[in-house]
């Protein structure tokens, strides 16, 4: 995805080295120019760089992502035109290249570094898997950071990096506080291609929706369902994001129907109004969960069995992945496959034609 302006990636990244070691933003007639870094990540093909153009206001066409590519966001605030900076970074590949969340999560970054978790709805057979592998991996990889900050510290030196817990949205006497997991960082969840999922069957909407619903309260997540195709609905997820990236506020609009696009943000829900999992024509006695998560999980995979792990498996190898597909390259590595494995039989035939030697 091209950015804005002249200066190349690695000129940007430096600047942004060289900001951070002076203590955070540029100073300009007392203002600070605010910096903070956002990480998008979710299902394959699940229109997270559409999403992005839209809530960036750019009018190009979307590419697919190859791997992780890095934009970033100008906002213009203040008398002074102060331009306030947001670095993003966008993964591809769904739960595949889920291993590079360390490059946009580090022990810098993580100060002011928000998630966005981008599901797509029209696809619930692999949503629970992309889900619970993305966040796993960005939650080790979050905590790595903060534990690598705190070591610095320990050994005096001076480091800006903070965690910005989401646990600050509840009051003390919350009743869920301590049954909820905080995500560590603000996390946002989208569910995407709505329009899609409206179609869906009644009783499959609920279960998609009241899971979501779930584990968005779990994590201390904001949750919307959105469509490229709604300019309503992308002006709520942009009213997200940019509270997210610029810190503008989010507004104050509820909406948890399952009939209608859900918008909770953080804070908004309970485990009392979300309720217990939907158990239509499931003997929940029979699934022998650890926890309220663990059930969630096997009352949803009883209903949209996971179907991808074969898949992805597959998509490990990305020259297997269609996305990164190339005529004349992929010929000549079908090529180079058939030379090696004949290159392979021939070494087994030498082999075996050595041991049956006296």
């Amino acid at each position: 995805m091209p950015v804005e302006g002249s200066d190349s990636l690695w000129d940007l990244a430096a600047a942004e080295v060289r900001s951070r070691e002076r203590g955070g933003g540029e100073e300009d007639g007392g203002e600070a120019v605010s910096e903070r870094t956002v990480f998008l990540m979710g299902s394959k093909n699940g229109g997270k760089t559409s999403i992005l153009l839209r809530c960036l206001d750019r009018e190009e066409p979307p590419k697919p992502t190859l791997a992780l590519e890095y934009t970033f966001g100008r906002r213009t605030r203040g008398h002074n035109a102060l331009k306030d900076i947001a670095h993003i970074w966008e993964l591809g590949g769904g739960i595949s290249l889920s291993e590079l969340v360390q490059i946009p999560i580090t022990p810098l970054s993580v100060r002011s570094l928000s998630v966005i978790l981008i599901l797509d709805l029209s696809k619930p057979n692999t949503l629970w898997r992309t889900m619970e592998k993305l966040l796993q991996e960005a939650q080790a990889q979050v905590e790595k950071a903060f534990s690598l900050v705190q070591r610095a510290e320990k050994a005096g030196v001076k480091h800006q990096a903070s965690i910005r817990s989401a646990a600050h949205i509840f009051p003390k006497d919350y009743p869920d506080r301590e049954l909820i997991s905080p995500f560590p960082v603000p996390l946002l969840i989208i569910g995407s291609k709505y329009d899609i999922f409206q179609e869906f069957d009644s009783n499959k909407k609920k279960v998609i929706s009241k899971t979501l619903r779930f584990i968005a309260h779990y994590y201390a997540a904001s949750l919307i369902f959105s469509s490229i195709k709604s300019e309503s609905l992308m002006s709520k997820s942009k009213n997200f994001f940019s509270h997210l990236a610029f810190g503008i506020d989010r507004g104050e609009t509820v909406s948890c129907d399952y009939t209608k696009p859900l918008i909770i943000p953080a804070g908004s829900d309970s485990f009392s109004q979300i309720g217990s999992p939907p158990t239509e024509n499931v003997d929940i006695t029979s699934l022998r969960a650890k926890n309220p998560k663990d059930l969630w999980k096997k009352v949803y995979e009883h209903v949209f069995p996971d179907e991808s792990t074969h898949e992805q498996r597959e998509l490990k190898d990305p020259a297997k992945d269609p996305q990164y597909s190339e005529l004349q390259i992929d010929a000549m590595r079908a090529q180079k496959d058939q030379e090696l494995e004949q290159n392979k039989r021939n070494a087994a035939k030498l082999w075996k034609g050595l041991e049956l030697e006296p």
